[in-house]
């Protein structure tokens, strides 16, 4: 039995900082809920799309390193992000998505399910699924996409291997996943019973060469847990199938465990609290720089080093 209940959160890198605001609060709708800096490099943002409340495994992350080099497809990386969104929506996403001038791909179905792939501004592979299941999810009233059709959390993410074995044994033995179905290559591993947010699809492909990181590309996967001794818990349960992890990491809004799975992607353990709302109040998620406290004497050099933002303008309702 796994403490690991589904997808926390998925990191990646992006390009400038203002185009990817731009293309997630302004085109997919999504509310910035917390703005940030990476902990590691304060140089640059960390930047929180979510639902309105800001839900653990609603929000979709990034670094903005616009220097970095953009990255290499390939395996041992999480190669494509999917996001829920209610059955029947495809079509005014696909109208919206090519009204922006976004890149779609066709409509194709995966495990029974209404997928629309696209690519954003700096070229992360990511894709829309349809679904009815059940999700935490909260609208945000200021989000220029009709509640009816926004986006309710992380769907699944989408990771190539060479040699899948290893990793497949860790998932299950390590994480608690256990194979759902197969289809066209694809394996997909699910976390209890699966659903929206609790699935991970992985393709075996031994004569593709590693991939690299960089610009439009996954940084890592968060998987969630309750609490504190819920990661605790997880973590031994990896220690004990011999994974090395890093010691638990206070990230003020969660508390983190990273490690590797076999293939080479970057994943993590992230406990659900105590939240978004610990250092702003819900109606002011994302509108300010927000510092956890050890980074608070350095404020006025980091907040120096980093772009002005600007919110993107809201659309009139005969253009959404």
């Amino acid at each position: 039995m796994s403490n690991i209940t589904g997808i926390h959160h998925v990191t990646a890198i992006a390009g400038p900082a203002q185009e990817n605001l731009d293309f997630y609060a302004g085109i997919l709708g999504m509310r910035l809920v917390k703005k940030s800096v990476n902990q590691d490099d304060p140089s640059t943002y960390h930047l929180f799309y979510a639902d309105g409340e800001g839900h653990a495994g609603s929000d979709l992350t990034f670094f903005p390193w616009a220097h970095m080099p953009r990255g290499r497809d390939g395996t041992g990386l999480t190669n494509e992000v999917s996001l829920a969104v209610p059955a029947g929506s495809l079509t005014y996403w696909t109208e919206r998505l090519q009204k922006h001038g976004v890149k779609t791909g066709a409509q194709v179905t995966r495990f029974g399910e209404r997928t629309l792939p696209f690519t954003d501004v700096h070229g992360l592979a990511l894709a829309l699924v349809e679904t009815s299941d059940a999700r935490e999810f909260t609208p945000w009233n200021g989000s220029p996409v009709p509640v009816e059709h926004q986006i309710r959390g992380l769907h699944t993410v989408r990771i190539s291997e060479r040699n899948i074995a290893p990793t497949e044994k860790l998932l299950k033995n390590g994480m608690g996943f256990t194979l759902k179905a197969e289809e066209n290559g694809w394996k997909r591993y699910a976390l209890g019973e699966g659903g929206s947010g609790r699935v991970l699809d992985v393709e075996e492909l031994p004569n593709v060469a590693r991939g690299a990181w960089g610009t439009g590309r996954v940084h890592h996967v968060a998987w969630r847990v309750n609490d504190d001794a819920a990661e605790l818990a997880a973590r031994k349960q990896l220690h004990d199938v011999g994974t090395q992890t890093t010691e638990v990491i206070d990230r003020f809004w969660f508390k983190s465990v990273y490690f590797s799975e076999p293939g080479g992607a970057l994943f993590e353990i992230a406990t659900d609290g105590p939240g978004f709302e610990i250092d702003e109040s819900a109606d002011a998620l994302g509108t300010q720089l927000i510092l956890p406290p050890w980074l608070e004497p350095a404020r006025a050099e980091i907040e120096k080093g980093l772009p002005v933002l600007v919110a993107p303008m809201a659309e009139s309702p005969a253009t959404r």
